[in-house]
Formats: structure tokens, C-alpha cells, sequence
């Protein structure tokens, strides 16, 4: 697909949603597995199933139910994205990173990323919630390669602030007037859809990863080419193989990812009206 193709399509995207929800909230939050019930807590919420949206890829795995979702949360007018899609369901990263341009489009200004990971570093332990200070991308491809389009962003975008310090900052002082434990850490993003081997653990723990995880990284390098800030938060879901020696269940993961979610769901009604 061409520029052009890709910049149609997602501006075909885009004015459908402003069709059927009218003024776009200028903050969205992406929700990962366990966190779909964030979006019952908005007021005057409008639903979109992503199927009713031109050319936007709809989700095939368990704990992403596909809608984007408008309201009120905290009184401030948010937009939620009730799951994505992911690179080793098949999709190319223009296709994993497409709802976050028709957001960009949509006139976004600030992003939160949420994702179900595994624990690397050994302080880190199941249900534990990590606000993202970093990221490695392991995927072996970026979602800016190929010819850039100046309509998006520059060519060479700064990566040396992923995830907002000011952002962070914030969360961490909401976190604490909560009473929730919010620690700090690198997202290190595999492609999946195997859980990692032990030793490719150990690799990763080497190289300075803290949690892993097989989507977010795409998400975030593509919203700062669009100029969005970014807040990512990471829920320690299970201990990454060879850690405690248990096998990893996806149904586990969800299952703990339900329960800390409840926790970061906290913590993100407490941010928003605060961005």
C-alpha cells in the first residue's frame, strides 16, 4: 500500500468517526486485555464497533472487544479503545498502528497505552502495575519504515522522551494519593504469539527489559511521529518462563489481568483530568 492509499484510508476512518460521534475528546486510552471494563465507567458513552468503522482492523484474540468507545470520564471528555490488533495475528504494523493514526488524525493530544506482560525483572510479581518509563522494540521492524509522509510527522522522529516525564509524573503522585503500588520499568515488545523461552528471558533481562509484551512499542513510536504524548502502563499478568518454572496459560493472564485492572483502572480515572 502507497502513501496516498494508506492516508485515504485513514482519513475515510477518521470521518466516519466524527460523523457518528461528533467532537473528538483530545485524550484516548488504548485498553489492553482485562481493562475493557474502564469503558462502564464513562458517562453519556457513545459505541462504535470497530466493523462500523471504514478500513479499521478488528480484533480475533479473547479480552479485546473491538469497540472505541466516547464519554466522560472524570468529566473530562475521553475516547477508550476497547482492545487492538496485533502483529502476530498477521497484520502488517500499518495495520497494528492504524487506529493510532485515525486518533492522530482525530486531533489526539495525549495517548494512554495499556498492556497485559510478563515479569522480567525478578522484583516484579503477578498482578504487580508498572508505569512504562522505555522500551525496547524487538519486533525486527519499526512501523515508520518506508518512505515517510510529512502529513504524519518528520522523517526522523526523537525517540529520547517515549513516554512522557511530566505524564509519569503524574501518575505516580495519583497512584500514591490512592494507596496502589505503581512501580517503573522497560517494555521490551516480542512478536509473539509463543510466550518467550527462558533463556530468550534471561536476554532480555540482560539487555535491561523489565516487563514483555507483544504489542504497545508500534503504538507508541508512531504517536510521537504524530506529536501525541504518550503515558504506557504495564500489568504484570505472570512471572516471563523460567522465572517461578510455572507453564503460562492465556486464560491466567486474563484472569489476572481482570483483577489488576481494576487497580490501574483506578489509576487512570485519577490521571485523566489531569492531563
Amino acid at each position: 500500500m502507497n502513501d496516498d492509499d494508506l492516508f485515504d484510508q485513514i482519513e475515510q476512518a477518521s470521518a466516519s468517526v466524527r460523523k457518528a460521534v461528533g467532537t473528538f475528546p483530545k485524550i484516548a486510552v488504548t485498553l489492553g486485555s482485562g481493562l475493557g471494563h474502564l469503558v462502564d465507567e464513562l458517562r453519556d458513552a457513545r459505541v462504535l464497533d470497530y466493523s462500523e468503522i471504514p478500513f479499521f482492523p478488528v480484533p480475533t484474540i479473547a479480552g479485546h472487544a473491538g469497540k472505541l468507545c466516547t464519554g466522560l470520564l472524570g468529566g473530562v471528555p475521553v475516547a477508550m479503545l476497547q482492545g487492538r490488533v496485533h502483529y502476530y495475528e498477521g497484520n502488517g504494523l500499518d495495520r497494528v498502528t492504524f487506529p493510532t493514526r485515525v486518533l492522530q488524525r482525530l486531533g489526539v493530544k495525549s495517548i494512554i497505552l495499556t498492556a497485559a506482560t510478563g515479569g522480567v525483572a525478578l522484583n516484579l510479581h503477578k498482578g504487580d502495575l508498572v508505569c512504562l518509563t522505555d522500551h525496547i522494540n524487538g519486533l525486527g521492524f519499526n512501523p515508520l519504515r518506508g518512505p515517510n509522509d510529512d502529513r504524519f510527522g518528520t522523517r526522523f522522529p526523537d525517540m529520547s522522551e517515549v513516554y512522557s516525564v511530566h505524564l509519569r509524573s503524574v501518575a505516580h503522585e495519583e497512584a500514591m494519593k490512592l494507596g496502589i503500588t505503581l512501580k517503573s520499568g522497560v517494555y521490551y515488545a516480542m512478536p509473539g504469539p509463543s510466550y518467550e523461552t527462558p533463556a530468550e528471558i534471561r536476554m532480555l533481562r540482560t539487555l535491561g527489559a523489565d516487563v514483555v509484551g507483544m504489542s504497545t512499542v508500534p503504538e507508541a513510536i508512531v504517536a510521537r511521529h504524530g506529536g501525541i504524548n504518550v503515558l504506557g502502563f504495564a500489568m504484570v499478568t505472570n512471572a516471563a518462563a523460567g522465572v517461578t518454572g510455572e507453564t503460562i496459560h492465556h486464560a491466567e493472564v486474563l484472569d489476572v489481568a481482570e483483577e489488576a485492572g481494576k487497580r490501574l483502572g483506578k489509576i487512570i480515572a485519577a490521571v485523566v483530568p489531569k492531563i
